[in-house]
């Protein structure tokens, strides 16, 4: 079975950073683009960033575009969303998905 584990999400000040880390298992990881994806209360679920397969090209949503960085390791089958300069609405749970499956989310709350 497909899972998806996410975890590193907290409270933090505004300018603040946050790893948030999935952790994948039940597919061939390294074969398979990763993408983490955010809700905000009363909002509907948005992509954030998107990181490909070959030479791990990477895409992201204009809010996070030169914040947020997404990278993977295969070695470990671990997908990462490193968050910087966050803001309040960066508030969210923060969702990480594969082909169809989401993981559990992690709450990330940026307030003063």
């Amino acid at each position: 079975d497909v899972q998806l584990q996410a975890f590193g999400g907290g409270r933090v000040q505004p300018g603040g950073s946050l790893r948030l880390s999935c952790a994948a298992s039940g597919f061939t990881f390294e074969d398979y683009a990763m993408s983490w994806f955010r809700q905000a209360p009363g909002k509907e679920r948005e992509g954030v960033a998107c990181i490909h397969t070959n030479a791990g090209s990477t895409d992201y949503a204009d809010s996070v575009k030169g914040r947020f960085t997404i990278t993977r390791d295969n070695a470990k089958n671990t997908v990462y969303l490193q968050m910087n300069s966050l803001k309040p609405e960066d508030t969210a749970v923060y969702y990480c998905f594969v082909g169809g499956y989401w993981g559990q989310g992690t709450l990330v709350t940026v307030s003063s």
